[in-house]
């Protein structure tokens, strides 16, 4: 498997450019085409007088919003640079459900953190849970000004389950190329006995790789995050465990960590 296609919002948020230039050079990696979206929903009249009035509303409410499609259209060309092939993808609807409609043609989706102190982008940003809830695709979460990823030293935080399985068949192409590649389960519901398995057959693909135990009084994220920075990594892959209530995205343990707080990029599947 390869990145074929890599699919990526583009906003108008300050972390609207490193995302943009990282999936960009992701694409330009592997040869991916990369597609932008935007999506932002037309308002519907208010307080109107008549249904001329509500025509006449709706079509400058219309003109406003396109406006700004096309503001982000204009940054996703600026910071893509040149060397790839690109397709744009805007709509007059809820920009994260967008995204998620067109992740039906993507091989890899490129979001933001969206963390507590982190930056809202405004009505063009996305959410990355309901992402990696709907999707049905890799998810790579990046951290606040992060433009490039080489994923020369991962991660992968191991959890014996279909999540992670995913997960690691999501990142092979990166794991190929990757300098090391640590396997590394923590907590006692994980599968430590799996992690060798793990590692054993990401070594049948190239892979240079070592499983790791780790012990902790601290709880299973902080844990993972303080692994992968001791060992210098630049990329974590994890399994997203959680579960959707009435639209409210539920998310605990390391997956919650990564989402709030995980400096590093992390790649991630349900």
């Amino acid at each position: 498997m390869d990145y074929a296609n890599i699919l990526v919002p583009a906003d108008l948020g300050e972390a609207a450019p490193g995302r943009i230039q990282l999936a960009a050079g992701l694409a330009r990696r592997f040869e991916a085409v990369l597609t932008g979206t935007a999506a932002h929903a037309v308002p519907a009249p208010i307080l109107v007088r008549d249904v001329y009035d509500a025509i006449d509303q709706e079509g400058r409410n219309k003109a406003q919003v396109q406006a700004i499609l096309e503001q982000a259209h204009a940054s996703f060309e600026r910071f893509t640079g040149d060397g790839i092939r690109t397709d744009w993808r805007p709509s007059f609807a809820d920009a994260t459900a967008h995204l998620i409609e067109q992740a039906r043609a993507a091989d890899l989706v490129v979001v933001s953190r969206r963390g507590p102190g982190d930056e809202d982008p405004g009505p063009l940003g996305v959410l990355p849970g309901p992402v990696l809830m709907e999707a049905g695709r890799p998810v790579l979460v990046v951290p606040p000004r992060t433009a490039h990823l080489k994923a020369s030293r991962i991660v992968i935080a191991w959890k014996d389950g279909p999540e992670a399985r995913r997960a690691v068949s999501a990142a092979l192409p990166l794991m190929r190329e990757a300098d090391r590649v640590f396997v590394a389960s923590v907590g006692a519901d994980a599968g430590h006995e799996g992690a060798e398995d793990v590692a054993n057959h990401l070594a049948r693909h190239g892979a240079h790789v070592t499983a790791h135990r780790l012990h902790t009084a601290d709880d299973d994220g902080s844990e993972i995050l303080r692994f992968a920075l001791l060992q210098e990594a630049d990329l974590i892959v994890l399994g997203a465990y959680g579960h959707s209530r009435l639209r409210e995205w539920m998310f605990g343990g390391v997956t919650r960590d990564v989402l709030d707080r995980s400096p590093l990029c992390c790649l991630m599947c349900h």
